[in-house]
């Protein structure tokens, strides 16, 4: 109902039926990352902020935060009430550069995109689609898209998912995208179709079997190569699981995106640990490294649990491992040095909601 109720509203403004400005609410957890960032790097902030009901506001943040490229930087309060110039002054020439790291550019074009169906002004509109231009133009002849931390194709953070959706949402003419004519819309299939062969391809084959996906691919062989230094190769189990959500979103899938979803649901299953929970303990002040992370996580046996996942996978043996900060492979959350042991998301119930779709899913396509 709610689409068809979008649908209809659309229409009466494309006919020029429709006058009044709407500030209806738009979510902005897909902000939550970047913004989560920029508090690290500002413990101490004294500003207002925007309600998630100021639409217009947050919007127009957004499009005095883009880059002459189309791209934003990275790790921004986007519901700051700042001096989006005073800002940038502040930030490295690296860190003024656009970057699809952390959640970045793609979710700033839905949301102007959302912003523009709703109330009609231009601006919001020329921005989103500058933005989605930009995006477009950093694809990689391969198909794939790369974040920051390594130059390889990137599901770490939901890059490639993350692009892949929006590009998704376009091709599936979502509500927020009726009005992208039909040369924009060639160009973002013909995209769309690239990354999504390249995704597929990526998948890991472990001893014959098709398992999940690492957080970066190397470009030419596609093998899981690392990152950073406590990024390690490994199949993942977070990213993984975007990347199936993004899988079970199209329609009318052909049978190896049937095969890829099936087996890295089969993987998924498979690498659940049963058992244990991780816990947050308070610690005194004098051991808090960053405010943002005021505890210490532990590792509780506890039998009642529910299925948890690791974030990292060996790929050979399926083994869950960790890092430290200076690259060393543990096993055991507890040997991870304190601040990477809170700082980072070593487990996680992140296939919790792709495993309770799956099954309605799976029913759809046998049906069809």
């Amino acid at each position: 109902m709610k689409t068809l109720l979008l649908g209809c509203f659309f229409s009466l403004f494309t006919l020029g039926l429709w006058s009044q400005k709407n500030d209806s609410p738009i979510s902005v957890d897909y902000f939550s990352d970047g913004i989560h960032h920029w508090y690290l790097d500002h413990p101490d902030r004294k500003y207002t902020r925007f309600q998630p009901t100021q639409v217009k506001n947050i919007a127009n943040n957004l499009v005095a935060y883009q880059n002459a490229d189309g791209g934003w930087p990275k790790n921004i309060d986007w519901l700051g009430q700042l001096n989006p110039d005073s800002v940038k002054a502040t930030l490295s020439e690296h860190y003024r550069t656009s970057t699809l790291d952390n959640r970045n550019c793609y979710t700033q074009v839905d949301y102007l995109a959302k912003v523009y169906t709703n109330t009609g002004d231009e601006k919001y509109k020329q921005s989103a689609l500058k933005g989605l231009n930009y995006i477009l133009s950093l694809q990689y002849p391969n198909g794939g898209w790369c974040g920051w931390d390594v130059d390889a194709i990137t599901f770490n953070d939901n890059v490639m998912s993350g692009v892949l959706n929006l590009l998704l949402d376009i091709i599936q003419k979502e509500p927020q995208y009726v009005w992208v004519d039909n040369s924009t819309y060639t160009k973002v299939k013909k995209s769309f179709d690239r990354g999504l062969d390249l995704t597929l391809r990526c998948q890991i084959v472990v001893n014959g079997v098709k398992t999940a996906w690492a957080q970066q691919h190397d470009h030419k062989t596609l093998a899981p190569v690392g990152a950073r230094t406590f990024e390690l190769v490994s199949i993942t189990a977070n990213e993984s699981c975007s990347v199936i959500q993004l899988l079970m979103r199209i329609d009318n899938p052909s049978p190896q995106i049937v095969e890829a979803v099936r087996s890295g649901i089969a993987w998924l299953k498979k690498s659940a640990i049963q058992g244990i929970r991780v816990e947050k303990i308070t610690i005194s002040k004098d051991q808090i490294i960053n405010k943002e992370y005021p505890y210490d996580n532990v590792v509780v046996k506890d039998k009642q649990a529910k299925p948890i996942w690791a974030r990292y996978y060996e790929v050979d043996t399926n083994r869950p491992f960790f890092c430290t900060r200076k690259g060393q492979k543990v096993y055991s959350l507890a040997e991870v040095n304190p601040e990477r042991r809170t700082g980072y998301a070593w487990y996680g119930s992140w296939p919790d909601k792709v495993l309770k779709e799956y099954p309605g899913w799976l029913n759809k396509v046998i049906k069809r």
